[in-house]
């Protein structure tokens, strides 16, 4: 489900960047941006029992909820107290992320009561996240650790680019994806080399071919000023596309319900 589909420019209607995934006993939070714990309550997602947080990349937009997070699972479930672990999943510099926010807001982010797994992608093996569920990252051409990533669970996939510019090895990293959620931050005409645009996407998505197209991250002055799929569409993107909204989803079998 999608749970923040925003940018850094605030909105009444939609939390900063966070996708919610089931599969079996998965249930994994792609980024945790601002607004995304309070967005996880209204959509009834049990945020209580997430297993996993996959992290993309740390720009604020896309990391700003974790201490909240962090914080509601430490102390906003009394009288209970969660004992089962949560994994970090992110790129280098996760576990240096976690150290600094426990310096600045308390050693909870560290140490909340229950084991904190952090897990830093140092390649492109997949890690396996149950059974039958893998989770794969790719880097991307926006900060120097920022990564796209994807998961496999029974009956389908998902691609998440989370921030990008163009990269020619992308499309190949997210090729038949059931689900390709890709950013589409700029209209063409101030496209830049660590955003996405509909051209660009349009040109992503061709080379990838997934099932269906999900747009996110549009920033809201171009999204109040286009009509942004169709942009897509006439950049040569021919196949199912959507927009992003707060509590889209999509389920893949009976297996897994996946939200991007």
């Amino acid at each position: 489900m999608v749970v923040g589909c925003g940018t850094v420019v605030p909105e009444p209607d939609r939390a900063c960047s966070a996708y919610w995934i089931e599969s079996g006993p998965v249930k994994a939070l792609l980024d945790c941006g601002p607004g995304s714990l309070q967005a996880m309550v209204r959509l009834g997602l049990p945020w209580q029992s997430i297993t996993d947080l996959v992290l993309t990349h740390f720009h604020a937009d896309h990391t700003g909820a974790v201490p909240g997070l962090m914080f509601a699972l430490t102390w906003g479930l009394l009288p209970d107290r969660r004992t089962h672990p949560l994994t970090v999943h992110g790129p280098v510099g996760t576990r240096q992320f976690f150290e600094a926010a426990a310096s600045a807001f308390g050693t909870f982010m560290e140490d909340p009561g229950f084991e904190v797994q952090i897990r830093e992608s140092r390649s492109a093996d997949p890690v396996r996240l149950a059974d039958g569920v893998l989770l794969r990252a790719h880097p991307t051409p926006h900060t120097p650790e920022s990564r796209a990533v994807s998961v496999e669970f029974p009956g389908g996939a998902i691609a998440y680019t989370g921030d990008t510019g163009p990269s020619d090895s992308l499309p190949e990293f997210c090729a038949g994806s059931d689900l390709l959620v890709a950013e589409c931050s700029l209209p063409d005409s101030h496209a830049i080399d660590t955003h996405l645009s509909p051209r660009s996407v349009a040109a992503l998505a061709g080379a990838a071919a997934p099932g269906c197209l999900l747009l996110t991250h549009v920033y809201p002055q171009f999204r109040a000023a286009a009509d942004v799929p169709a942009l897509v569409r006439q950049a040569g993107w021919t196949g199912e596309i959507r927009m992003a909204v707060e509590g889209w989803e999509r389920t893949f079998g009976r297996r897994a319900s996946t939200s991007g």
